[in-house]
């Protein structure tokens, strides 16, 4: 196996494995899959994935800016779509692609609040 040097490509670090892709219906698919929306099938999936887009954002800028007041309110937004996904959607489906899809997600939600604050350590 050569190294990048052997092959020539100077790695920086910040690479963007997408910008040597040229098909765009490649691109797509594969932004796609590293934004866990893949295989998305219901609503309350693809509603959860684009609120959670925009709540980690919000989210996380205003923890830059130390507005934890503003950080909670971008997490709160989150509240009916994830209602809204227990409502509809069977978590632990029988199958292992879903399954994973969907408890990634909610990691992904857990890891979201987490940001703000560790609940974990509250008592009570």
């Amino acid at each position: 196996m050569s190294s990048a040097e052997e092959q020539g490509i100077p790695q920086t670090g910040e690479e963007d494995p997408l910008v040597l892709v040229d098909d765009p219906i490649l691109k797509d698919a594969v932004a796609e899959i590293a934004s866990g929306s893949a295989g998305a099938d219901l609503p309350e999936e693809k509603a959860l994935i684009a609120a959670l887009d925009a709540a980690e954002l919000k989210a996380s800028a205003a923890i830059d800016a130390e507005d934890f007041t503003g950080a909670m309110a971008a997490l709160a937004s989150l509240r009916t779509p994830i209602d809204e996904f227990f409502d509809h959607v069977t978590v632990n489906d029988p199958d292992a692609a879903k399954r994973e899809r969907r408890l990634n997600l909610l990691m992904r939600f857990r890891d979201a609040v987490n940001q703000v604050a560790e609940f974990s350590k509250i008592e009570g």
